[in-house]
């Protein structure tokens, strides 16, 4: 039995920890969940498309986003915005279907005073030497850049503890699986469920 309210999972991690690869194909098997897809101002990657992973948007059009208060969380991030809109979440949530958020450790801090009672999952790489060697297998970014990003993976890294669930990312597969198994749980917690099955009681009486 599931509750009436959809969850809120949000799934984030440092920059080339993998979360696009892993939030891809957790959803491949999870009709149940819907994915709440990212705006953000940064050019499209190979392979990359508009309002499926992304909705590609100008800085201008990001930013009339902020000013009428469409985005849940936004963030700025090497030079680009990333944001989530606020009304299609909250929407998907009251429909009961649970929604998961791939975002910005900066945005994840933003949702969490929003939405405290989302589940917050870290991702985590298996170590800091493999972190860069995946930027830098993604042929996109100067060594510099490169630099850039390890440097911000380190500070993100510290920011582990206001998460309620950390998950290495060492095979895909099993990322999905410790994935599957907290949102799992996570419908199964008491204060999540009493209330409903309270109601079953007063039923029978």
């Amino acid at each position: 039995m599931k509750n009436d309210r959809g969850l809120l999972i949000v799934l984030s991690g440092p920059s080339g920890v993998g979360k696009g690869t892993v939030r891809k194909a957790f959803m491949q098997d999870e009709s149940d969940i819907q994915y709440s897809i990212s705006v953000t101002t940064r050019d499209p990657r190979e392979g990359e498309v508009n309002g499926v992973d992304y909705f590609f948007k100008t800085k201008e059009e990001f930013e009339r986003m902020i000013e009428n208060n469409k985005l849940l969380e936004y963030a700025q991030y090497v030079g680009n915005y990333y944001g989530t809109p606020v009304d299609y979440v909250k929407e998907t949530l009251e429909k009961g279907k649970d929604v998961l958020l791939e975002i910005e450790v900066q945005g994840a801090m933003q949702v969490r005073k929003h939405f405290p009672e989302g589940v917050f999952i870290f991702l985590m790489p298996p170590s800091l030497s493999e972190l860069r060697k995946r930027i830098t297998n993604r042929g996109t970014e100067t060594e510099d850049l490169i630099d850039n990003r390890m440097h911000i993976a380190k500070e993100e890294i510290e920011l582990m503890d206001e998460y309620d669930y950390v998950v290495e990312n060492d095979q895909v597969e099993l990322a999905c699986e410790r994935i599957h198994s907290i949102i799992t749980a996570e419908h199964l917690r008491r204060d999540r469920v009493a209330v409903k099955y309270k109601k079953l009681l007063e039923v029978q009486k």
